[in-house]
C-alpha cells in the first residue's frame, strides 16, 4: 500500500480557513438567505435584525474568501454566491447531523419504553 504523503503546511492552513469560514453562525444565516439568490445588503441587515456593521463585516470575510461576489448599483452593494460547492458542505453537514439526531431520538424512545416494562 502506497504511504500518504505530507500534506504542505500551507495547504492544511488555507483548508482550515475555508472551514473556519462556516464556523462561525451568522454567516451560515448570510448564505442561507442568500441561497435563492443575491441580495442587497439593506435587505439581508432586515432579514437578520443585526447592524449593517455586523452584516457588512460577515460579507466581507466570505467575500474575501471567494464564496460570495459583490456588485454596486448606485448606493447599495449587492451580494451572491459564487461558490455553489458551499451549499454542498452545508448539507452533507446537516444530513450528517440530521440522522444522528434521528438515532439519538430512537435510543430515547426505546429507554422510555425499556423505563415503562
Amino acid at each position: 500500500m502506497k504511504q500518504a504523503q505530507p500534506v504542505p503546511q500551507e495547504v492544511v492552513q488555507q483548508v482550515a480557513e475555508y472551514f473556519s469560514i462556516l464556523s462561525e453562525p451568522m454567516r451560515l444565516r448570510l448564505l442561507n438567505l442568500l441561497r435563492n439568490g443575491e441580495k442587497c445588503v439593506q435587505e439581508l441587515v432586515e432579514a437578520t435584525e443585526t447592524s449593517q456593521a455586523n452584516v457588512s463585516k460577515h460579507l466581507k470575510v466570505m467575500l474575501q474568501a471567494g464564496i460570495l461576489s459583490r456588485r454596486s448599483e448606485g448606493t447599495s452593494a449587492y451580494y451572491k454566491v459564487e461558490d455553489e460547492l458551499i451549499f454542498d458542505l452545508c448539507n452533507l453537514v446537516c444530513d450528517r447531523l440530521a440522522t444522528r439526531i434521528e438515532q439519538q431520538a430512537r435510543h430515547f424512545r426505546e429507554f422510555s419504553l425499556a423505563s415503562k416494562e
